[in-house]
């Protein structure tokens, strides 16, 4: 509180303010600092560009979005509700942009968020099979309240990885809030992908689903 004091101090003599108002004026700058300093930890644990905030939003290029849909967005009550964003566009819209900025709204309130590109996050799950730490990794996927991943199907998906996207699906259905972010369009985008009723595919939500249980 020192950084600020002198500055207060002057303000609370020219404009008289009691001396209770004056602690509480001194607090409030003190729980701002460390509700912003907190958030920035948070942000940095969640893997979150800083500089991809709201704040540096640019709300006038031209790009079009229904704004509608952005506030509501921003308010996070999707994530209140277990639902989920799929932010879908072509290559440097801002998709990256604004799944991030969400995060870091998360952040701000105090919202578990965890940001991972879509081919890293899967080449990381197949290794994980090799050093027997799959089910720790799944479950610190499906725990995280908001989950971002970024350029989902960018390549050509093989069967494991379907899979793997698969099994967070279903863990996270309901209980916990994912943002996709995907420059495939609706027609061609996910031709390539193996078939979600693919055999491989329920045994390995079932064993996501056992190990997220324990």
């Amino acid at each position: 509180m020192i950084d600020t004091l002198p500055e207060r101090a002057v303000l609370a003599k020219s404009s008289s303010l009691p001396h209770l108002d004056f602690l509480a004026m001194v607090l409030a700058d003190e729980a701002t600092r460390r509700d912003r300093t907190s958030a920035s930890v948070r942000a940095r644990a969640a893997h979150l560009d800083p500089k991809m905030t709201l704040e540096r939003w640019d709300g006038i290029a031209a790009v079009t979005y229904d704004r509608a849909v952005l506030d509501e967005l921003v308010t996070l009550r999707f994530v209140e509700d277990g639902h989920n964003a799929f932010i879908r566009g072509p290559v440097g819209v801002g998709k990256t942009f604004l799944a991030t900025a969400l995060g870091h709204i998360a952040c701000r309130r105090r919202v578990r968020a965890h940001f991972e590109r879509a081919d890293r996050l899967f080449k990381r799950l197949k290794a994980a099979r090799l050093d027997a730490s799959y089910d720790l990794e799944v479950r610190k996927l499906v725990g995280t309240e908001l989950l971002i991943i970024d350029d989902l199907a960018l390549q050509a998906m093989d069967a494991t990885e379907t899979a793997d996207f698969y099994a967070l699906v279903v863990e996270r259905h309901r209980s916990a809030s994912t943002v996709l972010t995907s420059n495939r369009d609706r027609a061609s985008g996910w031709r390539s992908w193996p078939t979600p009723c693919s055999p491989s595919l329920p045994s390995t939500a079932s064993r996501a689903r056992r190990s997220s249980s324990l």
